[in-house]
């Protein structure tokens, strides 16, 4: 029996000879949930996008699972993004994970560069020159952007990219189910009647943890982040709590009306199969 819930996907264009030769793998056994789509994220730091084709190709030619690249418009021209949709829609792709991406690590001003500067702006013009070509999912910060001032400023800049044209919403990780909750509540009250997929991340270990939610500004509750750190040097020890935070996090989602779940997979099968398994999702 199939799941009432969607799920997909999120991989990285894999950075190292090493890296590269173990993702094929990976994606097989991924592929086998049968999620409804595999995300593609863009290089870091505004690094070009030949890396998110190159893997979207290997899930297409592997798996014939549906790809959504992930396109940053930061830096970038309006004739440049126009080419990179044009090579994706090319290649059959239909859906676009469309984000303001992160400054150039040369970048001398905090102001952003090129001819677009806001996610809002990437989507506008994805509708204004390809229609109703590409589903388009945005991001949503259930705990706000790291770089927003306020909530309530983080918010409108959400409100800005579904008026723009987003047809959904995938989060940044949390752990912390009413962050998401909360931000449901202030969409409802906004009109804002878009799906918004939970973004989750498996836990995998305590620096790595740590480092993301750092990175991200998302809240790891106390009583976690001391047992991760006490199960350290436990491996298996820490999987196995890690494995039952998260999916008591998913299906306490599932459960109040989360239309699915998005897993970053970081490359890695086998923790997120395990949740697929524990929540009865896929094949």
């Amino acid at each position: 029996m199939s799941s009432p819930f969607t799920f997909s996907f999120e991989l990285f264009p894999p950075r190292t000879p090493e890296s590269a030769a173990k993702l094929p793998a990976a994606i097989a056994q991924l592929a086998g949930a049968r999620p409804q789509y595999f995300s593609v994220t863009h290089g870091a730091g505004g690094s070009d996008q030949d890396g998110t084709y190159q893997t979207l190709l290997t899930v297409v030619e592997q798996t014939g699972i549906e790809v959504a690249p992930h396109l940053t418009c930061i830096a970038s021209t309006r004739g440049n993004v126009a080419a990179q949709l044009n090579r994706y829609r090319a290649a059959g792709v239909k859906r676009i994970v469309a984000l303001r991406g992160d400054l150039p690590a040369t970048a001398l001003s905090p102001a952003a560069p090129g001819e677009f500067h806001y996610a809002s702006e990437l989507v506008s013009f994805i509708r204004k020159t390809q229609g109703d070509a590409f589903t388009i999912e945005v991001a949503a910060y259930p705990e706000m952007h790291p770089q927003a001032n306020r909530p309530s400023e983080d918010f409108e800049h959400f409100r800005r990219k579904v008026e723009a044209g987003a047809d959904g919403a995938l989060t940044q990780l949390f752990y912390n189910a009413d962050a998401y909750f909360d931000f449901m509540e202030r969409c409802t009250k906004a009109g804002i009647r878009i799906p918004i997929v939970p973004g989750i991340m498996p836990i995998t270990g305590y620096a790595n943890t740590m480092r993301f939610c750092n990175g991200c500004g998302a809240d790891l509750p106390r009583w976690v982040r001391l047992r991760l750190e006490e199960l350290e040097h436990d491996k298996s020890a820490l999987l196995d709590f890690g494995l039952g935070v998260v999916t008591r996090l998913c299906e306490t989602l599932l459960r109040n009306g989360a239309p699915g779940l998005h897993f970053y997979t970081i490359n890695q099968a086998g923790p997120t199969l395990r949740l697929i398994q524990n929540l009865s999702l896929g094949a």
